[in-house]
């Protein structure tokens, strides 16, 4: 079993769903909030150990959900955008995203960042 819990931001139900049954299937714990208002209000309680969140989401994006979440950030974090620039890049950086995946990506490209987070968990 996977030690670590994954909180996933993201509004596309489909992209929700695909995300939500590949990470539990390989043994995460999964908690979802399709807004910036609802991750904002669980986040800080459901002592996750990564974050994934899309930029684009319908009331806000996520480079404002990691500022607004302040200490109650997650240790790991990744963004997710179907744009990719390196502006984009730049931003995710610095609003605190560990690392920014572009959209489409292969699901083993999300496994290896989990499997950093993973090790970051344990030193």
């Amino acid at each position: 079993m996977r030690s670590l819990s994954v909180f996933l931001v993201e509004n596309h139900e489909d992209t929700v769903r695909y995300m939500q049954l590949y990470l539990e299937q390989l043994g995460y714990q999964v908690s979802v909030a399709a807004d910036m208002g609802t991750a904002l209000r669980e986040i800080p309680n459901s002592h996750c150990d990564v974050l994934i969140s899309d930029i684009g989401l319908p009331d806000g994006d996520g480079w404002q959900l990691m500022e607004k979440l302040g200490s109650h950030r997650p240790r790991f974090a990744i963004a997710m955008s179907g744009y990719g620039s390196s502006n984009d890049q730049r931003k995710s950086r610095a609003a605190g995203y560990d690392h920014h995946l572009v959209k489409p990506f292969i699901p083993g490209a999300l496994l290896a960042l989990l499997s950093e987070a993973e090790k970051s968990k344990e030193t």
